[in-house]
């Protein structure tokens, strides 16, 4: 029996046959097999890493000083502007200083006639010692013209000692800035009497540039990181060579590091902590007492530690590292990691991870595991393959 087909079934089968024969034809030269990924792959090698702690802490003026009165009197003017820098030595307030001018002027008569009786003396004794040498004089007379004479001589220290005294209590009534530092509120007002017993300040004054940090650290984890230096896992710093830096609330690094001063020699005993301070240069006053920071500061260092690339770590669903190492035949294998701090751009591994090993960092979302791959060095210069790549990644 003989089917008769149309004309638009007959086409249908022309193209599938067509199909067909391009596909294998197509398969036959590529020899059935696609070409290995191009990644790109890092060859890990150890090296010294810091062992950073970021800790709570608050900034601090290095200095502070109360302006006080050294002289009772009434406040005749304020010359410093609130909340401005003020030096060392400047005037910050004037005391009415008529009062302490008459003493002065006192003072300087009675030295005066302190220094014209000292005169009088040491010319009777002159008189008294050449009558003597001539048998004139008996030597009472002249015992007492030499008694006299340095009764006068401690009359004339007495006087210019008050004399002194006036003097430095005249200087008084300009009380000046004791340090160099941003000056707060006036806490007095001119007309006020002011006492030199008094307990009350004029002003407060704080050095800002440079400024403490002070932090805390559990007294435990400072004991473990002494433990492990000395047991030998991890090395101490060299003395002043610790780096410190400040992290703000927003996460940026501030600009200057600085330097770690001390330890306390006692722990708090309600929270376990040890205080810590830091210094840190503050030329443009951007540190201000009382900021809350926290404070990264290089406590120890890790000798021949294994880092990887950040943008190298896989997770899975519960959250284990993994990354993908290529052999010496060129095949990926997916090995589970264990990750330790953050340095910079890199982790830290604490194990999984050897010294030589080659991680691939670009073109992940491309291997699959036990699979050839075709390596190529990679460098932190990111191109623009280099970029979709990343994407990729985090896309996954």
């Amino acid at each position: 029996m003989i089917t008769l087909l149309s004309p638009r079934l007959k086409a249908y089968l022309l193209t599938g046959v067509l199909v067909a024969t391009s596909t294998g034809y197509a398969a036959a030269q590529s020899g059935g097999e696609m070409p290995p990924p191009a990644v790109g792959v890092v060859e890990l090698a150890a090296r010294a890493v810091p062992v950073m702690s970021e800790l709570p802490g608050r900034i601090a003026a290095t200095r502070v000083a109360e302006v006080r009165a050294r002289v009772s009197g009434i406040l005749q003017e304020r010359v410093f502007a609130q909340g401005s820098l003020v030096k060392e030595g400047d005037v910050l307030y004037r005391i009415d200083p008529r009062l302490f001018r008459v003493r002065v002027a006192s003072a300087e008569a009675s030295l005066q006639k302190a220094k014209a009786v000292q005169q009088n003396a040491r010319q009777q004794l002159e008189r008294q010692k050449t009558l003597r040498e001539r048998n004139v004089a008996t030597g009472i007379d002249y015992d007492t013209a030499a008694v006299n004479l340095a009764q006068a001589d401690a009359d004339v220290a007495l006087a210019e000692a008050m004399l002194e005294e006036a003097q430095i209590n005249l200087e008084y009534t300009e009380v000046r800035a004791p340090i160099t530092g941003i000056i707060g509120a006036a806490l007095v007002t001119e007309g006020a009497l002011v006492t030199a017993d008094g307990t009350s300040n004029l002003a407060l004054i704080q050095q800002v540039d440079p400024v403490y940090a002070d932090f805390t650290q559990s007294a435990q984890d400072l004991m473990n990181l002494k433990r492990a230096v000395e047991q030998g896992k991890l090395a101490s710093p060299a003395p002043g060579q610790a780096r410190v830096e400040l992290v703000f609330d927003n996460g940026t690094v501030y600009g200057d590091s600085g330097r770690l001063l001390f330890a306390s020699a006692s722990v708090e005993p309600t929270t376990g902590q040890v205080t810590l301070r830091a210094e840190f240069p503050n030329p443009k006053g951007d540190l201000l007492p009382g900021m809350y920071v926290r404070v990264r500061v290089e406590q120890a260092i890790r000798e021949a530690a294994v880092t990887v690339p950040q943008r190298a770590v896989l997770r899975t669903e519960a959250g284990q590292a993994q990354v993908y190492v290529v052999d010496a035949e060129g095949t990926a294998e997916l090995r589970n990691i264990t990750l330790g701090a953050v340095t910079g751009s890199d982790w830290v591994v604490e194990s999984g991870l050897n010294d030589g090993d080659s991680v691939i960092v670009d073109g992940v979302q491309k291997v699959q595991p036990g699979g050839k791959v075709a390596a190529e060095p990679w460098t932190p210069t990111a191109s623009p393959g280099d970029q979709n790549s990343r994407q990729d990644q985090a896309t996954e």
